[in-house]
C-alpha cells in the first residue's frame, strides 16, 4: 500500500451516500436562518466573479473587469467580489485593467475543463498565466489517472503544477459530478489535498453536473479531518449551477456546521459564479441590480 492508499484508508469520512444525505438533510432543515442580508453580503465578497466563454476576447475581459472597477466606485458600501476568474491567457487583461485592492487575479489553466493534455502544457500553462499576474490558479485532478488507481502519477502532477504556481494559490477542480459517489469524493479530496492543493473547489461547471450540497458536505468533512491531521487549513469553493441566493445560502450553511466559523472568510471559502452576484445584491436590497 502506497502513502496515497494509506491516507484514503485511514479516513473516518463517511463515504455511504445515503448517510451523508441524511447529514446534508439535517443541515438544511435550518438553512432558512441564513438567508439575511448580511449573509448575502458575506457570499458576494467570495465569489470568484467568472467569465469562461468561447467568445471571451480582450475586449470582452476589459469590460468584464472594468465593471468590478465600476461597482467599488459606485457601491463601496457592498465591498468587492474576491476575485475574477478567467481563461489564463486573459491574465495580463485582467491585472493590468483591474483597479480595485483586495480582488485576486484567478485564472483556470492546466487543459481545463477535461485535464486531458501533456504534463508538460500544464506547467506552461500555469506558469504563463503567474507570469501575466494570475495569483490563483483552478487547475482540474486528471480523472483518467484518478479511475485507474494512478495515484502517483495523479499527485506527482498536481504538486508540479503547485511548485510552478509559486506563491500563487492552487486551487483544485475535483469534478464531483464525473466522481459521483461519496467514497470516489472522498478519496479524490484526499489525493488533492495532500497534492498542496490550497483550495478543493466541486466542478467546472463545462461538462458534468456542477456543484451540490452532498459533494460540498463530503469535501468539507474531508477538509476538517485532513486539518485535525496536519494542522493545515485547505479551503472550499462550490462552483457549476450556484447561481441564486437560495442555492448560495445552502453552501454556506454546511461550511458553518462541518468546518465551523474559521472557514467563513473569503481566505477559505468561494464560490464560482457569474449570474450570483446580481442575484445576491437583489436579495440583499430588494431592488433588482444588474450591476455585473
Amino acid at each position: 500500500m502506497d502513502r496515497y492508499e494509506e491516507a484514503i484508508a485511514k479516513s473516518r469520512v463517511p463515504a455511504d451516500d445515503t448517510v451523508v444525505a441524511a447529514e446534508v438533510n439535517k443541515i438544511m432543515e435550518n438553512v432558512s436562518e441564513y438567508a439575511t442580508p448580511e449573509v448575502y453580503k458575506f457570499l458576494f465578497n467570495s465569489i470568484d466573479l467568472t467569465t469562461l466563454s468561447t467568445e471571451d476576447s480582450q475586449e470582452s475581459v476589459t469590460h468584464f473587469t472594468q465593471n468590478v472597477n465600476n461597482f467599488d466606485e459606485e457601491h463601496p458600501e457592498f465591498g468587492h467580489v474576491a476575485a475574477i476568474c478567467v481563461y489564463s491567457n486573459f491574465a495580463e487583461v485582467v491585472s493590468s485593467v483591474l483597479e480595485v485592492t483586495g480582488v485576486d487575479v484567478a485564472v483556470v489553466a492546466g487543459g481545463f475543463p477535461s485535464s486531458q493534455t501533456f504534463t508538460a502544457v500544464k506547467v506552461a500553462d500555469v506558469a504563463l498565466a503567474v507570469a501575466g499576474g494570475a495569483n490563483e490558479v483552478d487547475v482540474v485532478m486528471n480523472l483518467g489517472y484518478f479511475r485507474d488507481r494512478n495515484f502517483e502519477d495523479l499527485c506527482d502532477e498536481l504538486i508540479e503544477l503547485k511548485h510552478t504556481a509559486k506563491g500563487a494559490k492552487m486551487k483544485v477542480i475535483l469534478e464531483t459530478g464525473a466522481l459521483k459517489t461519496a467514497e470516489a469524493i472522498r478519496n479524490a479530496s484526499i489525493l488533492a489535498m495532500y497534492s498542496e492543493a490550497d483550495f478543493i473547489k466541486t466542478s467546472t461547471g463545462k461538462i458534468y453536473p456542477g456543484a451540490s450540497p452532498e459533494a460540498a458536505w463530503v469535501m468539507c468533512r474531508c477538509i476538517k479531518e485532513y486539518y485535525e491531521q496536519t494542522g493545515r487549513r485547505v479551503g472550499f469553493k462550490a462552483a457549476g449551477g450556484v447561481r441564486t441566493a437560495e442555492d448560495a445560502v445552502k453552501y454556506y450553511a454546511i461550511v458553518k456546521s462541518v468546518l465551523g466559523d474559521e472557514w467563513l472568510t473569503p481566505e477559505l471559502f468561494r464560490i464560482g459564479a457569474s449570474s450570483l452576484a446580481d442575484n445576491l445584491l437583489t436579495a440583499i436590497t430588494g431592488e433588482k441590480l444588474n450591476c455585473f
